[in-house]
């Protein structure tokens, strides 16, 4: 847990930074900054989604997933939350972006490679060089998040927490049973949803991708690996 609590001071730390700074930043630089950020982000994404070995498990954990995290309507439970923190936080009427702000950091901050496999390692060995080196990437892009989206940014350390504190608490009891492969696909679906942002970021869609109604797809690959040699054995037994 030492290392998600790192992790979120950095992302703080960043995010305070970008709130006192933005009034330095011209609205013209700030849409600038956005669509360069919506740039790096579409790179961790493809970087992340190149990896998987089984494009079929991809395509698969997100059809499932996203019609499970529709049915569930995930993103408008995210965005409920981020009203909710709006309403009590930020009192001037600049604050209209903070539902956006926080539901995109969120799922920035919570999904993807390192999220994963750093959480377990510091719950498996106590090694926390993974997240760490997590929270400085993190806290590099909570300034620009801050700066050109709002207060926002700062309370998605909240849902950290919980996914990231989370998966290092359970990871001393599922972490050894956790294939390779499992890892290898629930980062590559991952990726997969921060490519969605990042077109999101980018406006490069007639409306946005409801990325949080995808979420449960990156924990998918966790059934669908084994189930999958399961089937491959089967028909190698029958043929």
């Amino acid at each position: 847990m030492l290392a998600t609590f790192i992790n979120m001071l950095l992302i703080l730390l960043g995010g305070g930074l970008g709130l006192l700074f933005k009034n330095l930043i011209s609205d013209r630089l700030m849409s600038i900054l956005t669509h360069a950020l919506g740039l790096c982000v579409l790179g961790i994404g493809i970087s992340n989604a190149i990896g998987t070995q089984d494009m079929l498990c991809v395509i698969v954990c997100m059809v499932v997933g996203t019609v499970i995290g529709n049915a569930i309507d995930i993103e408008r439970r995210l965005e409920g939350a981020g009203d909710f923190l709006r309403a009590r936080v930020v009192k001037e009427e600049g604050g209209s972006r903070f539902t956006e702000s926080f539901v995109n950091a969120a799922l920035l901050f919570c999904v993807g490679a390192m999220a994963i496999t750093g959480s377990i390692e510091a719950g498996l060995n106590h090694n926390y060089e993974i997240i760490i080196s997590k929270g400085v990437i993190d806290g590099v892009t909570s300034i620009s998040f801050a700066a050109t989206m709002g207060v926002g940014v700062m309370f998605s350390v909240i849902p950290l927490l919980i996914y990231q504190g989370g998966i290092t608490l359970l990871a001393g009891w599922v972490g050894p049973y956790l294939p390779d492969a499992v890892i290898t696909e629930m980062t590559a679906v991952g990726g997969a949803l921060i490519i969605a942002i990042a077109i999101n970021m980018l406006e490069l869609g007639k409306e946005k991708i409801k990325v949080g109604n995808m979420l449960p797809a990156i924990f998918l690959p966790i059934a669908y690996i084994p189930l999958a040699g399961w089937l491959s054995g089967l028909s190698v037994n029958l043929f």
